[in-house]
């Protein structure tokens, strides 16, 4: 069983799964950073907020002796809607580099080898003949 997972492990595929998933990882917090960063203020300059705290409060919370707010139900909107932006821009990237892997794979096809060409109407008369004479 060991040996059987060492041959699916060194195949390349799980190698490059694995590979995937950390580039994946890296690029969704770039992507974060980038909503979270330029996007999110930009926006936020509109609405007079930041972006991500914006919210549509259902039922007005208490604040404690602390300052924290407490009980309070509200729809998080604003970091709803900074994480669709995030997976919009993910996905976006994602469909060019497979539209890029394809269009390399594509040029990659070798074209495939012309069949050796058979007998010329000459030749295949000829063997007809020779064929009627026996």
């Amino acid at each position: 069983m060991l040996k059987e997972f060492k041959e699916f492990a060194m195949k390349g595929n799980l190698i490059d799964i694995g590979i995937g998933f950390v580039m994946g990882a890296a690029f969704n917090k770039v992507v974060s950073a980038f909503t979270g960063g330029i996007v999110s203020p930009l926006i936020g300059l509109i609405f007079k907020s930041d972006f991500k705290d914006l919210k549509y409060v259902i039922h007005k919370g208490v604040t404690n002796a602390e300052g924290v707010i407490e009980g309070e139900v509200a729809v998080l909107w604003g970091e709803f809607l900074t994480n669709v932006i995030d997976f919009i821009i993910v996905a976006f990237v994602m469909f060019m580099i497979v539209k890029g892997v394809n269009a390399l794979k594509k040029k990659e096809e070798v074209v495939a080898p012309v069949p050796p060409a058979g007998p010329t109407q000459e030749e295949l008369l000829i063997q007809i003949r020779d064929l009627l004479k026996k």
